[in-house]
């Protein structure tokens, strides 16, 4: 028997790298985590297969402006090495790597984005844990149940 599909929700700045990134290139690693429970949902909770949304942050309409999956299993960081890399880390060591990463893979932009101000006015329906939504909460990774996956995506203009 298979695992149960997980799902999550992965931010990224559209600046760094966008939907319409993943889009083009089709697959990517998730490099840069640099928080601690950020990692551990990617190294130890992830899945290949698992639903991924897609959130644009830092910009002027923040929100869920796709769908993408789990692509591989974790792995290290290959950023934490690389002395040039903004995400290089001097503590940690190729035998002992702090920072792990997942591939995420396409699978398709929303017909229209879901801003959070939408999301924040559907809380009721997606429950007080649901950490977006959660003051205080700036993790880049979060659980989403799938229960809030379908309120989430039913949200989708279309």
């Amino acid at each position: 028997m298979s695992p149960r599909k997980r799902y999550w929700l992965m931010k990224s700045e559209p600046t760094d790298f966008s939907i319409d990134d993943l889009q083009r290139v089709g697959t990517e690693p998730w490099t840069g985590v640099r928080n601690y429970q950020a990692r551990n949902f990617m190294r130890d909770g992830m899945q290949i297969g698992d639903g991924v949304l897609f959130y644009h942050s830092n910009c002027d309409v923040p929100g869920v402006y796709g769908v993408a999956e789990v692509a591989s299993t974790a792995y290290p960081d290959p950023t934490q090495f690389q002395k040039k890399s903004k995400y290089f880390d001097p503590k940690t060591t190729r035998e002992e790597p702090r920072w792990f990463l997942v591939d995420v893979g396409f699978v398709r932009k929303l017909d229209a984005p879901i801003p959070l101000e939408t999301i924040r006015a559907h809380a009721d329906a997606l429950g007080e844990e649901f950490a977006l939504i959660r003051k205080g909460s700036r993790l880049s990774v979060l659980p989403v149940t799938a229960a809030q996956w379908k309120v989430l995506l039913a949200l989708e203009a279309k």
